[in-house]
């Protein structure tokens, strides 16, 4: 029998939010101190000369700018009201999601008023809705019927939703995509 190697458990790397102290690559920094005076235009050297007399660090703030801007302050509180932020931006973001319903031209009522309900709880909710229609055999023959059912569709459903994708052909299947009304 061999040697058997286990793999090394590697932990994530947070990633860093600016550069900091040393890292800062640029010649002269427009800096602001810890109480949030701007102090010009200096060179780096004497940003960090600055930020180590007040005991805080120096950190790039917006690296973009000629010159970056570099800011005296506490990193690690920096970097957990930056990430603090993160998470709840993350949290109020509503992800919008497709959904499909599909059903043929000669669909009964019955099936027709599920499928209407289904819709409208989809719409509610704010999502996407892809309705498909989808012909068999010789329903080929009478496409003005699947346009039909989309035309009654959208009267019933006019006042909230809006079309985003107007009914095509795709083989044997016509689509369209509609979305909730933004005020509604």
């Amino acid at each position: 029998m061999g040697i058997i190697r286990r793999k090394k458990f590697v932990r994530p790397v947070k990633k860093k939010l600016a550069r900091i102290n040393e890292e800062i690559r640029a010649a002269e920094v427009r800096l602001i101190d810890a109480d949030g005076a701007p102090l010009g235009i200096v060179p780096l050297s004497v940003a960090l000369e600055n930020s180590n007399e007040s005991g805080y660090d120096l950190v790039e703030v917006s690296p973009n700018a000629k010159p970056p801007v570099c800011k005296v302050m506490d990193y690690g509180k920096y970097r957990y009201e930056m990430e603090k932020k993160e998470k709840e931006a993350r949290k109020n973001r509503k992800i919008i999601k497709l959904k499909e319903i599909k059903m043929t031209p000669k669909i009964e009522q019955h099936d027709y008023d599920t499928k209407m309900k289904k819709i409208r709880a989809f719409i509610d909710e704010g999502d996407r809705v892809k309705i498909t229609i989808f012909f068999k055999g010789r329903m080929m023959a009478h496409k003005d019927l699947g346009h039909k059912l989309l035309k009654k569709i959208m009267g019933e459903l006019e006042e909230v939703v809006k079309v985003e994708k107007p009914s095509s052909m795709q083989g044997r299947q016509l689509t369209m995509v509609v979305s909730p009304i933004k005020g509604k």
